[in-house]
């Protein structure tokens, strides 16, 4: 890893989840001293929902993954850092078949309940011989802790990253576990990174599934760090029942309103978090857009505010320009009106009705973009739309980064 991001968090302290045993150790896809391979198994009756991203060239492990959601068991995951096994070819889908069979040869299950996913250079095949090494491995070693998975799914990422939550369901504690990694390459097409959640709830999984695909679209799906979409992000969420009690199946059932705010609460967490480690980041940003004709119109104005490197780069700058504000609003193509529009930094308000504000003073607006915490709102004018993104400035360490990122 890098420096760590001057907006990082401690990780945190997640407690076990029955029926769920991590396992890191070395496969030597590409780091030397350290855990790139991650397996976990999970106990047999364990359901699963997923979300993938919507990069027309995604991996084989997506395309897979795509088709094995559907069945909503699983007994197992496999994460392989440091080589996305994408645009591979067949290559890329025999070895995911081969690391398949063999988790499932060990586990007497159907390899279809065998997960995997891959992360780090695009256009190398994953290394059959490595991968089977270090399965043989991880069947064989000791359990690792949260953070020691965290940490070996990374790629460019600077911090491990967690979240947890916790519910009474039908008078029952349930709690939910989750790790993430993410650092660049991440855009609001689903899900843009590798992230896993897991809970001891028992839950149907077309429920669970409702529940992470619509909690996807407010937490995964509104983070943005460079606007490009990665070809093998997934957010898989594992919930083994191990608490008992019959499985939540709608929100009629008790507890269950309780258990989604705890799960979209760490959907929010780890979203956050990936933010947080931007590549070259020094301001996590907030962009509340208000105001619109819709939601999704709020949203991909606030996209556009986010993604826009001249608003990022003011930010780094500690600039106070909010014109570059204006002109993103602009270029959205979403319904817009100058004469309608309000902008504000922090608590200042800057604009409104296309003219800024009587008696503007630059200065409280200048103290807040030192700060490492910048939030940015947008009244549109026209209607009750609203998305809150989530973003970072854009600095000289992103182009650092990626300048030589296979070397």
């Amino acid at each position: 890893m890098s420096s760590i991001s001057p907006l990082a968090l401690p990780f945190p302290e997640l407690p076990e989840i029955s029926g769920v045993t991590l396992r890191c150790v070395q496969a030597n896809y590409k780091y030397a001293g350290r855990a790139d391979l991650t397996y976990v198994e999970l106990d047999e009756g364990t359901v699963v929902a997923g979300v993938f991203t919507q990069n027309v060239c995604s991996s084989s492990e997506v395309e897979l993954g795509r088709e094995q959601i559907k069945q909503g068991r699983a007994r197992a995951l496999i994460v392989n850092a440091g080589n996305a096994n994408a645009f591979t070819g067949y290559r890329g889908q025999e070895a995911v078949e081969a690391i398949m069979g063999r988790v499932s040869e060990h586990l007497d299950c159907d390899a279809s309940s065998v997960f995997v996913s891959s992360t780090g250079v695009i256009g190398e095949p994953l290394p059959i011989d490595k991968a089977e090494a270090g399965l043989q491995k991880a069947f064989a070693a000791e359990p690792c802790s949260w953070e020691d998975a965290a940490r070996a799914i990374s790629t460019t990422d600077t911090f491990p990253k967690g979240a947890t939550a916790s519910a009474i369901v039908d008078g029952k504690t349930v709690q939910i576990s989750g790790f993430i990694k993410g650092s660049g390459m991440i855009a609001p097409d689903m899900a843009t990174m590798l992230g896993y959640i897991f809970t001891d709830v028992a839950v149907a999984p077309e429920f669970l599934q409702e529940l992470l695909s619509a909690f996807n679209k407010d937490s995964f799906s509104c983070i943005t760090i460079d606007s490009d979409t990665s070809t093998s992000d997934t957010v898989l969420a594992f919930a083994t029942g191990k608490a008992g009690g019959a499985p939540l199946t709608s929100f009629d059932d008790a507890g269950a309103d309780a258990f989604a705010a705890a799960l979209n609460d760490v959907c929010m967490q780890l979203a956050h978090l990936v933010v947080r480690d931007g590549e070259g980041a020094q301001k996590f940003i907030e962009v509340q857009v208000s105001g619109a004709t819709s939601d999704d119109s709020a949203r991909r104005i606030g996209l556009a505010i986010a993604n826009s490197p001249l608003v990022k780069t003011a930010i780094a700058g500690e600039d106070a320009n909010w014109g570059r504000v204006v002109m993103a609003v602009g270029k959205a193509g979403e319904p817009a009106d100058r004469d309608k529009l309000a902008i504000r930094f922090g608590s200042t308000q800057v604009a409104r009705d296309g003219l800024p504000v009587d008696g503007y003073d630059e200065a409280p607006v200048a103290a807040h973009l030192k700060e490492k915490e910048i939030r940015i709102g947008v009244d549109i004018g026209l209607g009750k739309g609203r998305a809150t993104i989530w973003t970072c400035d854009l600095t000289h360490g992103y182009i650092d980064i990626n300048a030589d990122y296979r070397s």
